[in-house]
């Protein structure tokens, strides 16, 4: 059965999570795949559709205020004697959240809330007055999120008898108000009527708003101080990077359990919610010019790390979480049905992840007490690497889903088809990553330090650890073909090298694991036309019988994936090449108005003059703008000013 997962590179977003609201190009919401208002993991609007005088206005510009504002432009026909548009309306659509309080006399946190509001603004220049009568029709609705990115509906109609109504059991509220204006309710279509007069040189501004609110949400609004963005001498990566933190304030979240640790989620439409690799890469990135997200990422995550084994939900002790939901999620997944617990354990590589931010972030100015208070968690996660991780003894880590209904793949290429040999064929598990022996090198390394400096036993033990793990992977991960030798995608059931060229390899790069030579020669295969389209390194290489340019993790070309190179490269000493590839995304930025997209097709560039949207990509997506400030480092010559975005980047960090 072909998916129903909805496109979104022709839509336009506001958002504050854990509330978004997604519309059309020109700003109507018209019941139509993604399209609607969410509070939390609900959709309570699927239609906001707006007439004047009984048809739709003539949008002519859609205008970017901010992730969380956006004018949409249109032209009203009221003289049919006048070309000239003479008559003009901006729909300006705010997102704001907030955090729900259980009384005002406490200060208990319980679960989100937040605004979706629009004013209208009508400003003529005609020489008589004009009347208009303006309609807004609205749709209500209870669909999950799950049922939507599946393409499907609610299991019934929220039919509205007032301007307040509440669904799930009321956990889920929704209060509509209208300066003005007439409110009538029919079965699920409420209908907000205006009328107006607009005089020659006086605007008029109507307005309209949803109020929301779920007491039973996990996530909440952040708190604290928002992300600020840098300054740079380019104008290109201001443009870049002033888009990108405005998309990273408005990914902001925190779980209710720890409500002052601020982290990031993972993207919209799908993941507002924690994303254990997610949210630690992300965090990562954003250490030249923030460390307080780091410290709610770790703290965040530290206070879920696991402490008991289950196959249902993969945790075991001392592993960092994959992904937080409201309740079982429910999907198909190349042929398979998942059913993901609301608090799964399924990846293999955060446990390691987060032991790297905890040191970065130490490095990048973390305070002292903040990094020992981790220290226990830091050890939990350590030796998980030895004892658990490491599923069959042989000094790898490796994933395979016990439960028969979790994620098949559990590294960041996470679905079902990702795996590949040279041929295209699917590689059968228990899978080790070739990128995750390299994380857990590196987090050996660290962690050791770590312990060293806080004055804890087991330092020698992790370096031991380390130089083992480096000696294996030298003897078991290299493969060769026609362009020479390079290292292989992944370990399979029988230990034999999967064979697939890949942009894994390039997440070796600065973790310490490969000499100077294994350095220079995946540089070179990563940078080979083969595998870099010109506007960033593709996930498969184009040699591979599996490759297509928008298949997902097969061809396709992820912003975070190639920025983590540029990482790499620059903390290796390849900065020509890291350039290279950071003018390559910042062209994909350029021609997405300054936004990096999630992914993007992997179409060469000397092909296609820009590249291709990946229809279902994430639009923001945390790593994704992340990526941004490893572009900055990568185009900005070094100089004392500069020495901090190199800094605790993964360009510099912990080598």
């Amino acid at each position: 059965m072909a998916s129903e997962q909805p496109y979104l590179h022709n839509l336009s977003g506001v958002f504050s999570a854990p509330i978004q609201a997604w519309s059309d190009a020109h700003g109507q919401i018209r019941h139509a795949g993604a399209q609607g208002i969410y509070c939390g993991d609900d959709r309570v609007l699927n239609t906001a559709v707006l007439s004047v005088d009984g048809r739709e206005p003539e949008w002519v510009s859609t205008q970017l205020r901010s992730s969380t504002e956006t004018d949409y432009i249109y032209f009203v026909r009221a003289d049919a004697e006048v070309a000239d548009p003479l008559l003009s309306l901006v729909r300006t659509r705010t997102a704001a959240s907030s955090r729900l309080r259980a009384g005002e006399a406490t200060e208990t946190l319980t679960g989100c809330s937040g605004t979706v509001a629009e004013t209208l603004l009508f400003e003529s220049a005609m020489r008589q007055p004009v009347t208009l009568h303006i309609r807004l029709t609205l749709g209500a609705d209870n669909t999950t999120m799950e049922q939507v990115k599946q393409g499907g509906r609610g299991p019934a109609p929220v039919e509205p008898q007032a301007p307040t109504w509440s669904w799930r059991d009321k956990d889920t509220t929704l209060t509509l108000t209208a300066d003005n204006a007439a409110i009538s309710m029919q079965g699920s279509k409420v209908t907000i009527d205006w009328a107006v007069d607009v005089m020659p040189g006086v605007p008029v501004q109507l307005g309209w708003a949803v109020d929301l609110t779920d007491t039973d949400s996990p996530m909440l609004a952040a708190d604290g101080a928002p992300i600020v963005a840098p300054a740079s001498d380019d104008p290109r990566l201001n443009r870049l990077l002033e888009r990108s933190v405005s998309d990273l304030n408005s990914l902001r979240l925190a779980h209710y359990s720890h409500p002052h640790d601020t982290f990031l989620a993972a993207g919209a439409p799908w993941f507002f919610t924690m994303f254990g690799r997610d949210s630690i890469i992300a965090a990562r990135m954003l250490l030249p010019i923030n460390t307080a997200i780091a410290g709610g990422t770790l703290r965040a995550l530290a206070g879920r790390q696991g402490t008991e084994t289950d196959h249902t939900t993969a945790v075991q002790p001392g592993k960092i979480l994959h992904e937080v939901r409201r309740t079982v999620l429910t999907m198909a997944e190349t042929g398979q049905a998942l059913r993901l617990p609301p608090v799964y354990y399924g990846t293999i590589d955060a446990t390691p992840l987060w032991i790297c931010l905890l040191h970065d972030a130490w490095k990048a100015g973390m305070p002292d007490a903040e990094v020992e208070e981790l220290v226990p968690n830091l050890l939990d996660a350590l030796e998980w690497l030895r004892d658990h991780g490491d599923l069959d003894g042989d000094g790898f880590l490796e994933y395979l889903d016990e439960s028969g209904a979790g994620l098949v793949n559990q590294g960041w290429k996470d679905s079902g088809d990702a795996i590949r040999w040279h041929d295209g064929s699917l590689a059968k598990g228990p899978i080790a990553l070739a990128e995750v022996q390299a994380y857990a090198y590196e987090a050996a390394m660290v962690g050791a330090e770590i312990l060293d400096a806080f004055g804890r036993p087991g330092a020698a033990e992790w370096r031991e650890y380390a130089a083992g793990m480096a000696e294996r992977f030298r003897a078991q991960f290299w493969c060769e073909d026609e362009l020479g030798p390079y290292p292989a995608l992944a370990l399979d059931a029988d230990k034999r090298p999967v064979d697939g060229v890949t942009s894994n390899m390039g997440h070796l790069l600065g973790t310490g694991i490969l000499n100077e030579e294994e350095r220079l020669i995946v540089v070179r295969r990563v940078m080979d036309p083969t595998m870099f389209s010109g506007y960033g390194v593709r996930t498969l290489s184009t040699t591979n019988g599996g490759y297509w340019p928008t298949r997902y993790h097969a061809g396709a070309v992820w912003s975070h994936d190639t920025a983590l190179i540029i990482s790499g490269m620059l903390a290796d000493g390849f900065p020509a090449e890291a350039a290279q590839l950071a003018t390559g995304l910042l062209q994909v930025a350029e021609a997405n108005e300054w936004r990096l997209p999630e992914l993007f097709g992997g179409h060469g560039s000397d092909t296609m003059r820009t590249p291709v949207p990946f229809p279902a990509s994430c639009r923001p997506q945390a790593w994704a703008s992340a990526s941004s400030v490893v572009i900055a480092a990568a185009l900005t010559p070094v100089g004392p000013a500069q020495e901090k975005l190199l800094q605790s980047s993964g360009a510099t960090a912990g080598r």
